[in-house]
């Protein structure tokens, strides 16, 4: 598979850098606006021998069989159509569009074309959420209750999106993931400081069938950086913090037993249930390692991938949702 790579600011030469070491693909193009990341891309990778400012120039490169978008989302939907258009594959950086009209069109030109898109929602593929994922599938967390998660650190401030759309795609996308269910409703609440409309702290809610909720709290103005979040079903409950070098995943025999007094009917019993800790060992491969594989067998297989475009439209539907809550005061928003 020929590649091209479209922003190599932050996260695209990471991509580049898989994609470069798997035998099946080779990045032959690759395009930014800044003359300096082309030169580090020269540099860094010097098999890889067309550089341009112009995306027009890999888009329409009859050598190019897929190609890698790493740009701000205000650009994926152009990008994306363009690419599509010329009969290219296509991955695309998280968060999918800006809006779910965008995701719709792009995910509808893809199944005429009979093309793959792969959006590149990290986090599914680590070791630790497909470890909890086998967890809530075998039942063994019995059924869910929760799922609450905190994405905070100081900066970066983005000037393009609020934090929402910058920090929670990566815990909607685990929680869409690891729930597989969709939300009837979304509530959000947040604030925008330093006279700036661009909202900088954040609070999601997220509302299911039975009883199930889901919480979301992202913050560029945290005095610490914290990834952690926490699984609730009622046989068993689960920590998964991304900051311990170690132990990333602590599933807790901990949870509320309840049952009726046999001699007064009308009164319920709570019992505490307390536990062992388990810290399951887990798959170590950088989880871009497993998306640039994952994107390549899914064209040569034709299959859709495990993050596919529908899962890229799930995320921006809650990501716009949330916005739209926010900006009316926390008003429920039915889906």
């Amino acid at each position: 598979m020929k590649i091209g790579v479209i922003g190599c600011g932050y996260w695209g030469p990471n991509l580049i850098r898989n994609f470069t070491a798997m035998d099946t693909c080779e990045v032959i193009a690759v395009s930014d606006l800044q003359e300096e990341r082309l030169s580090f891309v020269k540099k860094t990778f010097p098999s890889i021998k067309r550089l341009t400012k112009d995306a027009a120039d890999i888009i329409n490169s009859s050598d190019i069989d897929a190609v890698v978008v790493c740009t701000p989302v205000s650009t994926h939907h152009q990008l994306g159509h363009d690419i599509l258009s010329s009969g290219k594959h296509l991955l695309m950086e998280k968060p999918f569009t800006a809006t779910v009209e965008q995701a719709e069109s792009l995910i509808e030109l893809a199944e005429q074309k009979n093309l793959k898109i792969l959006v590149d929602h990290t986090f599914i593929y680590t070791g630790a959420v497909q470890t909890i994922k086998s967890y809530i599938d075998s039942g063994k967390l019995g059924d869910l209750y929760y799922f609450d998660s905190v994405r905070v650190n100081l900066g970066l401030f983005q000037h393009d999106v609020n934090v929402i759309w910058d920090l929670a795609p990566h815990d909607v996308s685990i929680m869409e993931y690891l729930l597989k269910l969709r939300p009837q409703a979304i509530s959000a609440t947040g604030v925008a400081h330093f006279d700036s409309k661009i909202e900088n702290i954040a609070y999601i809610s997220t509302y299911y069938d039975n009883n199930i909720m889901g919480h979301i709290h992202v913050n560029w103005l945290a005095p610490v950086k914290v990834r952690k979040t926490l699984i609730s079903g009622s046989k068993k409950m689960i920590i998964y913090d991304d900051m311990e070098p170690s132990e990333k995943v602590k599933i807790y025999d901990k949870g509320v037993d309840i049952s009726e007094d046999k001699e007064q009917i009308y009164n319920t019993l709570i019992q505490y249930r307390t536990g062992d800790m388990l810290a399951p060992q887990i798959d170590l491969t950088e989880a871009l390692k497993k998306v640039t594989k994952e994107f390549y067998d899914s064209v040569n297989e034709d299959r859709k991938p495990l993050t596919d475009g529908i899962d890229g439209l799930n995320v921006v539907r809650i990501l716009e949702s949330a916005t739209k809550s926010i900006r009316s005061n926390g008003k429920v928003i039915k889906l």
